[in-house]
Parts: structure tokens; C-alpha cells; sequence
């Protein structure tokens, strides 16, 4: 068992100077006596105050891309650098507010448990607030996709809030820049990383606005799917017990209806 663990929570970030401010200081910093837990923010190309809102939030760490690249290139970027950055665990949430920090704990705790190695807080498995019923059914759609594909049943497959073991970051690949969310989740299982959704608690965002457009998602997306499953991978022998805590984690929010439905 390791004496501590070191997690980096990193944030794709285009234009979310209204939004940033509010996702760092929600993260939580000192749940655990053996877990450090530190920010870094991918700036992906912002045009507004981004970067400087995140530093006086308290990011630990900001790595500015040249010139906006895509989603895709920002998590790739984000998980490269906490790697580099010596993290255990790598945890990647949207920078727009609409997922929980507070349940960043949760998110972990499977992968300490030894029980996964790649976590997505489901929003279906949880609450979803403000969704609009276009997105809610492009959302079923691509998870009911993945599904298939995987052979695995999954509830969200396009979450903006996952985590991921210290051999997850490394294997995990990521091969268009638009998007990540369908595409590093087959090529992680595919690797046999052994995936696991907890419920979280959703809610549209009420600040800034999304860059996610139907017609470049569908174009985009679909031919990068077919692209990952076309490509050869290799099975990765995973370390069940790197993660496991000498204390147990308690998990901090204790909702009902997350429970049950879990």
C-alpha cells in the first residue's frame, strides 16, 4: 500500500473566464489525510481573462496551447501533463460548472478500492438538470453506441468528469483533437482497463456557452470511432493494488438516490 497519493485534477478550458473561478474553489483539496490533491488548468487558445481567473482561483498549474486546438487535444494535453507531473491519478472535469467537485472523492474511490481503473460520473445514473432533449438524446445515442461496441452496457459515455489510474493516463490515447469522449474509452477497455460509472449530480451550465456543435460533433466523431476500433492495440497487464489507501476513503457526499441507484 502507498503512504500517499498524488492527484491532479486538470481542466479543459476555452473561454470559461465566468465559470473557472467557481470549479476550483469547489475541488476538494484536504479530504484525505493520504491524498494531495493539486489543479491544473489546459487553456486550449482562450481569447478572454481564462488563465488569469484561473491563477487567482488557485490553480497550481496552467498550460497555455498556442491557439484553440479542440477538446480532444486539451484532455490529451491534460492527462501528458499530469503524467509528467508525477500523478497517481489523473481527473479531468469540464471547466463550465456543470459537474460536481464535491463528488471529485467518489470519482475516486473505486480506483483506490482496486476496483477500477477508469471512472465516469454518469449523469444518468445521477440527476440532470437544464439538459436540453436535442443533447439528451445525442447523449443516448453515443452511449447507446459505445455499448455495443464494447459489448459492455454503459449510461454515459459522453461525461465531462472521469478519473484515471496512473496506468490509464499513460496507455490512454486520444487520436483526433475535436473530441475525446467515445474514443478513449474504447481504446482504454479495448487495452482491458477495467471501467466503472458512479452517479453524479448534473446541472446545465447558467454561464458562458457551449462550443459543441451538432453537425462538426456527428462529422467528427463517427469517423474517429471507426478509426480507433480499426486500430490495433495491445493488452496492458494492470496493477490491481497500486491505488489501495492504508485508510479507507469515506466518501464524502452520502446522497440516497446516488446510492440506490448505484
Amino acid at each position: 500500500m502507498m503512504t500517499e497519493q498524488h492527484v491532479i485534477v486538470f481542466l479543459p478550458a476555452y473561454n470559461e473566464e465566468e465559470s473557472i473561478a467557481e470549479v476550483i474553489h469547489r475541488i476538494p483539496r484536504n479530504y484525505h489525510p493520504q491524498v494531495k490533491v493539486e489543479v491544473l488548468v489546459i487553456d486550449d487558445g482562450s481569447t478572454d481573462a481564462t488563465v488569469l481567473v484561473a491563477k487567482q482561483a488557485g490553480a497550481d498549474y496552467i498550460v497555455k496551447q498556442p491557439y484553440n486546438q479542440g477538446l480532444g487535444a486539451a484532455v490529451r494535453m491534460g492527462l501528458k501533463k499530469s503524467f509528467e507531473l508525477g500523478a497517481d491519478i489523473g481527473v479531468m472535469i469540464d471547466a463550465d460548472n456543470e459537474y460536481p467537485p464535491e463528488q471529485i472523492p467518489d470519482l475516486l474511490a473505486p480506483i483506490f478500492e482496486g476496483n477500477a481503473d477508469y471512472v465516469m460520473g454518469s449523469r444518468f445514473l445521477g440527476t440532470i438538470k437544464g439538459m436540453k432533449l436535442h443533447r439528451r438524446l445525442g447523449n443516448c445515442f453515443f452511449t447507446f453506441l459505445q455499448s455495443i461496441l464494447l459489448r459492455k452496457w454503459i449510461y454515459d459515455g459522453q461525461s465531462g468528469m472521469r478519473a484515471f489510474s496512473y496506468q490509464a493516463m499513460e496507455h490512454a490515447e486520444i487520436i483526433h483533437d475535436y473530441n475525446y469522449a467515445q474514443v478513449i474509452t474504447l481504446n482504454l477497455v479495448r487495452k482491458g482497463f477495467r471501467v466503472k460509472e458512479i452517479p453524479i449530480q448534473y446541472q446545465v451550465r447558467s454561464k458562458g456557452q457551449s462550443f459543441i456543435k451538432f453537425k462538426a460533433y456527428m462529422t467528427s466523431v463517427i469517423p474517429a470511432i471507426l478509426k480507433e476500433l480499426k486500430r490495433p492495440v495491445d493488452k496492458v497487464n494492470i496493477d490491481k493494488g497500486r491505488h489501495n489507501l492504508k485508510k479507507p476513503v469515506v466518501r464524502k457526499i452520502e446522497n440516497l438516490s446516488r446510492i440506490n441507484a448505484q
